[in-house]
């Protein structure tokens, strides 16, 4: 059965946020849990690990926790005792339940007031816990508090640093900008645990862009607050979540299915911007993919420009193609 697709031409998505529990009472509660959800990445889990424990507090203020998603590749639970050496816990889930059900499984077993979800192959920088503890009690009524990231490839190499989300350089419930690009990065996130228990997790409808999903609601909710400094680390490369769904362009089609989603909760969307935010997107892809050579993934990114792409623009866009290239003109 094919998504239902609405007035907007976005694609619907039912599924709201499952319920995320108290701490039990008596439970000792640190100021942060670090969660870290795994899945084959324990190549870069030791990165992960060694720079939270450069800036650990100790374990009255700090949680330290991997939630590995039955990993069958490598072994997250061998890295995790030769590096934390009993400090971090490690919790194996009895059975793969994907991405987005191993963050909130994170978020279940969390117990700080401030969750802090750091995927096994990203990493933080010195100060990154320190500040944002500071902004945590200067604003105790900012629901979500954001940094910025460094984007690395699987070297560690830098490709670029995330843009700027100035809405928020003051705290505000005003998304903004963020309903048509997310540049907040899940290592680059950290918010209150109350928060999930009276708002929800993250949505199982959605699969590349859930924490895109959480981070607005995040704001739209309780208020944001983002900080123009690089704290964190983000690693995208080909093999990972991240680069295989933009293979498919099924990154840009989830994207879809969130603007479903934001045109359901925001007034003021524009669906009609966002579609043509995602579809240069998806040309941007093509054209990735074309330098690399993958000619699979660039007709796949292709074929979501064109069915967003009104075909009068499509042709406008070819005769461009045409002059800039220089190339034999092919029919849209």
């Amino acid at each position: 059965m094919l998504p239902a697709v609405n007035k907007n031409g976005l694609v619907h998505s039912p599924v709201g946020p499952p319920r995320i529990e108290p701490v039990p009472e008596g439970v000792s509660r640190p100021l942060w849990s670090v969660m870290i959800p795994t899945f084959n990445c324990a190549k870069y889990l030791r990165q992960t690990l060694d720079s939270v424990l450069r800036q650990d507090p100790g374990e009255g203020q700090m949680q330290i926790e991997v939630v590995d998603d039955c990993s069958t590749q490598d072994d997250p639970e061998a890295v995790v005792h030769e590096t934390g050496k009993g400090r971090v816990a490690f919790h194996r889930k009895p059975k793969n339940e994907g991405a987005i059900a191993n963050f909130n499984t994170c978020l279940q077993r969390s117990r700080g007031h401030l969750v802090h979800v750091l995927h096994g192959d990203d990493y933080v920088l010195p100060g990154f816990y320190a500040r944002l503890a500071e902004m945590e009690k200067k604003y105790p009524d900012v629901a979500g508090f954001f940094v910025r990231c460094l984007v690395v490839d699987e070297n560690g190499s830098l490709d670029r640093i995330s843009g700027k989300v100035q809405q928020l350089a003051e705290p505000s419930n005003a998304p903004g900008d963020l309903l048509y690009v997310n540049n907040l990065m899940a290592p680059g996130a950290v918010i209150r645990r109350d928060f999930y228990e009276t708002h929800g997790g993250f949505m199982p409808s959605l699969i590349h862009v859930a924490d895109w999903e959480m981070w607005t609601r995040a704001v739209q909710s309780g208020r944001g607050l983002w900080l123009n400094e690089p704290l964190a680390a983000y690693r995208y490369f080909p093999g990972n979540d991240t680069g295989r769904l933009a293979r498919t362009a099924e990154n840009l089609r989830d994207v879809l299915r969130l603007g479903a989603i934001f045109a359901a909760n925001f007034d003021g969307f524009d669906p009609h911007r966002f579609r043509v935010v995602i579809a240069r997107r998806a040309q941007y892809q093509k054209r990735s993919f074309v330098q690399a050579g993958d000619k699979v993934a660039a007709e796949a990114n292709d074929k979501l420009w064109r069915e967003l792409t009104p075909w009068p623009l499509r042709w406008g866009s070819c005769l461009r193609s045409l002059v800039l290239s220089g190339s034999k003109w092919n029919e849209p």
